[in-house]
């Protein structure tokens, strides 16, 4: 289903569970202008249909001892699908790659790698991500500080678009 396919009040749930996945569906629904139970019933299809994939806690990485978060571009020798989904595979199996994104252009891959210090991410390089198979280049780049942070999608692009549909 596309975005286009949802009426105001499923974009401001998504917009408000975005917000504030937490809250309870009582609050949500004083949020968006309908009662409880109509509004347990969209959030349940929204859930069904894939627009809410899941609910998570930001964690704070540096608070737990994740002083290092490096940007990973990776280039393969192969790009044969079967060869790319078995890359694919190895970065969902590595711990310290918590996202990994295939690019058009120059780079085949570029992986958000988080570690504890950088002698851990460097034996991760080196052992792991440098030794995969069909791995040919890696050029990293380490993240100083991190100016903006927004997970989701900006709602009120998504909201304007919908206004100039009609």
């Amino acid at each position: 289903m596309t975005s286009g396919k949802l009426d105001p009040i499923d974009r401001r749930i998504l917009a408000e569970l975005q917000s504030d996945g937490r809250m309870t569906n009582v609050e949500l629904a004083k949020r968006v202008g309908i009662s409880a139970p109509p509004c347990l019933r969209r959030v349940r299809v929204l859930e069904e249909q894939g627009f809410i994939r899941g609910y998570h806690a930001d964690v704070n990485a540096r608070e737990l001892g994740f002083e290092v978060q490096v940007f990973a571009m990776v280039g393969l020798n192969s790009q044969a699908e079967a060869d790319l989904a078995r890359f694919e595979q190895r970065c969902r199996d590595w711990p310290l790659v918590r996202e990994c994104h295939m690019l058009n252009g120059e780079i085949d891959f570029i992986l958000k790698c988080v570690a504890p210090d950088l002698s851990t991410f460097q034996r991760f390089l080196t052992e792991e991500l440098l030794a995969a198979d069909n791995v040919i280049t890696v050029k990293t780049s380490l993240v100083i500080r991190r100016a903006k942070n927004e997970p989701g999608v900006p709602f009120d692009v998504l909201e304007a678009r919908a206004a100039d549909a009609v």
